[in-house]
């Protein structure tokens, strides 16, 4: 009896063994995720952002009795015409200030950022958080000082603003201070369905669960055409530099040409969700082709000019090809069934 014990002991410890030995090590949760579809590694490793402006509008429609005047000076129906004034001088130095932050600010989530189908949402790349938010703080506390600045001026601005617009200029149109009528401010949006729903309305969550999936499957496809035109509009424009003018002449090559193309690839290697192996692979011919490649070097000499533009147009052959073929890509993505593809869902 003790023998037969021991024996199925043995037997069950080699077992247990064997098993240990077979069973397949744990999964990489890094290289599951580079297998997983585009739209889904997008929902995993981004998050929603958004950006909004405070701003004070510096035209107004003109009244009805000035409508009226102005198209009586030319005969014309009053009703069929459209008419504003201008509050401000916006070419003055202290308005230029204030509006050029707002279009570095733009640029700055842009360029960080992917689009998303929401209205006034993109998504970031979740360990850009922290950057995006410090130096978003920054914008806002340059911006508030450009308006304060703005403010100062203000009462020159109105004055002039008085003498140009005439009998059309109205006190009340005009605010007694600028502070606090510009202004940026940011968040994070959740783009996920709310858990209460779960608990509240299993079959309202799982609808919201599949029009999430269907967003994100959407911002994938977004993000590929958007980088795609972008892409090909450098290329494009770095072609026709390295290209001889009608006469055979070299054409003006600036270092921009090439800095704003290497400026792209680690933009696209940051963003990138590698949703599409053929845009991957020609921006991956485009780098081979300006690798190490100096401006001045191209600009010097002929022999590389003819190389890179060669290596370059066969690029944009191919990358043209890609962007009239996007509408099918995206009919077939469309219809494809429930389930299948990169849809997310959960």
């Amino acid at each position: 009896m003790t023998a037969t014990l021991n024996r199925r002991a043995t037997a069950r410890v080699r077992s247990e063994v064997s098993t240990e030995a077979t069973a397949p090590p744990p999964a990489d949760p890094v290289a599951t995720l580079a297998a997983a579809p585009a739209a889904e590694r997008l929902r995993r490793q981004f998050a929603a952002v958004r950006v909004a402006f405070t701003w004070f509008g510096v035209r107004k429609a003109l009244s009805a009795e000035q409508k009226a005047q102005t198209a009586e000076q030319f005969g014309a129906d009053g009703g069929f015409l459209s008419a504003a004034k201008k509050l401000l001088d916006t070419k003055h130095e202290a308005f230029g200030r204030v509006t050029a932050l707002r279009t570095q600010i733009v640029a700055y989530w842009k360029g960080l950022t992917l689009p998303y189908p929401d209205p006034g949402v993109r998504l970031i790349r979740q360990d850009d958080v922290a950057g995006f938010d410090a130096r978003m703080t920054g914008f806002r506390a340059e911006l508030d000082a450009s308006v304060e600045n703005l403010d100062a001026h203000y009462a020159q601005l109105r004055t002039a603003a008085a003498d140009r617009l005439g009998r059309l200029y109205d006190e009340a149109d005009y605010p007694p201070t600028l502070r606090g009528l510009f202004g940026v401010e940011f968040d994070f949006p959740s783009v996920e369905p709310p858990e209460y729903l779960l608990r509240l309305n299993p079959h309202l969550y799982d609808q919201e669960r599949q029009r999430v999936a269907a967003r994100f499957d959407e911002a994938a496809r977004l993000a590929e055409e958007a980088f795609a035109a972008e892409f090909a509009r450098l290329v494009s424009h770095l072609t026709q530099r390295l290209a001889p003018g009608p006469g055979g002449e070299r054409k003006v090559f600036r270092d921009s040409a090439v800095e704003n193309l290497r400026a792209f690839f680690g933009r696209f290697r940051h963003l990138s969700v590698r949703g599409d192996a053929d845009l991957d692979r020609l921006v991956e011919s485009a780098q081979r082709a300006v690798a190490g490649v100096d401006a001045q070097a191209v600009r010097d000499s002929d022999a590389l000019r003819q190389h890179v533009r060669a290596e370059l147009a066969s690029v944009q052959a191919s990358l043209d090809g890609l962007l009239i073929d996007q509408p099918r890509r995206r009919v077939l993505r469309l219809g494809r069934p429930a389930g299948a593809g990169e849809g997310v869902r959960g």
